[in-house]
Order: structure tokens, then sequence, then C-alpha cells
């Protein structure tokens, strides 16, 4: 989830500094501070950052120290409690606002869509591991069902347990994402590392497909491809939306994130990296020891915020913490992660 009240209030001034129009600092912050809700909105909750993964795009790889924990159910509970869905009336407004400002129907299928009809709504399950390494997911998410709360996660399709999956499906996840690099083996094994394949994958998939169809489960199965700009990059797509032709599938194409990562210069066409950054004033992330950090993106909790573990969410949202993190990024602070490791254009450079 983010924000999308935020969103909405802060889109003249973000739309006059993306077109470089001359905006006062001073009033650039002072509208940051009055359209943030004093009551955070969840991003994110990494349950785990335990992966058997080798991806060779991802800093989890090589760089991150941390050592790999699984939140426990009782802190996990705390959280949720805090938090709610938005509104029938919010959404509508949301999805009528998106429609006419950026052009995208609810009825769409791509990447912007997926990340301003579906991103905005759900509680994101999934950082820095696989979710499908959790053994308490499903009851992670019939706890968000029993709030009204929707859930989503992205894994590797080679951690498919079927019994554990459709006992997701029973306890109501909304949307369960499977990250497919290749229709090859050979080629998902030099992306991915030896643990993940396609073939096994794939067979795996149309199992849960039929079982869904036959049981009426309204999870949505969503298949993506990063777009890494490898050698036959379109023809791998080409071959991926092929093998899912007419099947029960959201399928699209995504930009590559931590492009800093690979030291490349990707183009995207995705809003999420084309806009500024939002994440300090639109929504939180907890990860798998409790911390709050300052996103989703911070593979080794290098700012932490808050301990949801001993504080409320409002308490840290509102807290010293936070506030420096916000006039850090807005002032282009060096050597904070913001300003060292992030693709995503920072407020503060937009300004005069």
């Amino acid at each position: 989830m983010f924000d999308i009240d935020f969103y909405m209030r802060i889109y003249d001034l973000k739309q006059g500094l993306m077109h470089k129009e001359i905006i006062d600092r001073d009033y650039a912050w002072q509208k940051l501070e009055e359209f943030r809700s004093q009551k955070p909105v969840l991003y994110n909750i990494e349950t785990t950052n335990a992966c058997n993964m080798r991806c060779e795009m991802c800093p989890r790889t090589t760089m991150m120290t941390r050592p790999v924990e699984t939140l426990d159910m009782e802190t996990y509970k705390r959280i949720v409690e805090q938090i709610g869905p938005f509104s029938d009336r919010d959404w509508e407004e949301w999805q009528g606002f998106v429609e006419k400002n950026y052009g995208i129907s609810r009825n769409d299928m791509s990447e912007n869509h997926f990340f301003l009809h579906i991103i905005p709504r759900v509680l994101v399950l999934h950082g820095y591991g696989d979710p499908l390494l959790d053994k308490d997911m499903p009851q992670r998410i019939e706890m968000l069902t029993e709030g009204d709360i929707p859930s989503y996660f992205s894994c590797n399709p080679a951690n498919i347990d079927i019994d554990k999956t459709v006992k997701m499906f029973e306890m109501g996840l909304d949307y369960i994402k499977y990250s497919i690099e290749s229709t090859s083996d050979e080629v998902h094994k030099k992306v991915r590392g030896q643990a993940s394949n396609f073939t096994e994958s794939y067979n795996k998939i149309l199992k849960l497909l039929e079982l869904k169809k036959d049981n009426d489960y309204k999870t949505t199965i969503i298949i993506t491809m990063l777009n890494l700009n490898r050698p036959h990059q379109e023809e791998e797509y080409q071959k991926l939306t092929e093998a899912f032709d007419g099947l029960d599938v959201y399928i699209y194409l995504k930009s590559q994130d931590q492009i800093w990562y690979d030291d490349t210069k990707h183009q995207t066409k995705s809003i999420h990296w084309i806009e500024f950054c939002q994440f300090p004033w639109s929504s939180m992330s907890i990860k798998s020891n409790g911390e709050a950090a300052m996103c989703v993106e911070d593979y080794n909790n290098e700012i932490i915020l808050g301990d949801a573990k001993r504080e409320s969410l409002v308490d840290i949202w509102n807290g010293k913490k936070y506030k420096k993190l916000r006039e850090d990024q807005f002032n282009l602070t060096p050597g904070i992660k913001c300003t060292e490791q992030c693709d995503m254009t920072l407020l503060g450079e937009l300004l005069k």
C-alpha cells in the first residue's frame, strides 16, 4: 500500500517540479508535510529475508550481511492490528484519478497498471527473501483477509509447494506473482541460480491454474519477466507470453529495479521510476526483524527509523528519526543510501 491521498494531493506540485517549474524549497517542504498523513500507510512487511536463489541482479546475493530472520507471528499480528484497508469511496476516487491523470484504465494489464491499480491497494508481503520459504504465510494471509486488507507477494515459482499454495488461496490471497526470466532452464539458472528453473515451475503453475479454476479461487496469478536488456530479451518475453497464452494469468514485462547494482543506465517507462521518490512521505516498510527501514530497497537495514516490536507505527512514522530521513532526503545529504544507492530521482534534485 501507499498513501493514495498523499499521491493525489501532491500531484500538481509533482508535475510542476518534473516539468522544471521553479518552485520555492520552503513552499515544497511545507506542502509535503501538509499533505503527509499523520497515520502511517504500510507499504510492505518483509516476513522473511530467507532465500535460496542467487539472482545476478539482486544485491542480496553478494551484499546483504544482515542475519537471515523470519518475523515472529506476535509482532506480525501487532503490526496488522494497526493498519486497515482503504474505503470503497477512497479507492474509487483513486482509480478515477489514475484514469484521468495517467490515462491508465482500471481494466488494463501492464507494468504501470500494476503499480497504480494494484500496489496501492495491497499489503506487500515480501522484501529480500522468498515468501514461499515462510512456513507461516497461510496464517499471515488469513489474518489480512479477516481485516479486509488485500494481500500480495512476489516469489520464485521453483519454490512452489502445491498444497501450501492452495492453502494460501483458501485463506484469501489476492495476488501472487511468479518471476520467470526465461523459458529455458539453462538461462533461468544463469540469471536466478541453480535452484531455479522453468520447466518444473511452469508445470506447477499450470497445476495451480487448474485447481484455481476447479475450486473458483479468487487469487490472481501474475507472471512477470524482468527487463534486464539481455540479448534476445524480446524473444524471451514473446516465448513466455506464448507459453501462457489463453491461460488465466496477468502477465507483463517489468522494468529492472536497482540498476545502480549492475552500473547500467537502462531506460524505463515505469511511472514508479520516472517520478521522484515519495516513500518518506507516503509509506512505511517493516523488515524481517521488526525494524522500520527507510524503504523496501534498504537490503541491509542501513537507515533504521524504529522497531515495530516495541513502538507503535504511529510513533515511528511521526518520530524524530523519520523527520530526519525526510530532511536528509529532501536536502540531498551526502553519504546516505538515498543519495548514494538509489535509481529514483530525489525531490531535492528538482528544486532550485
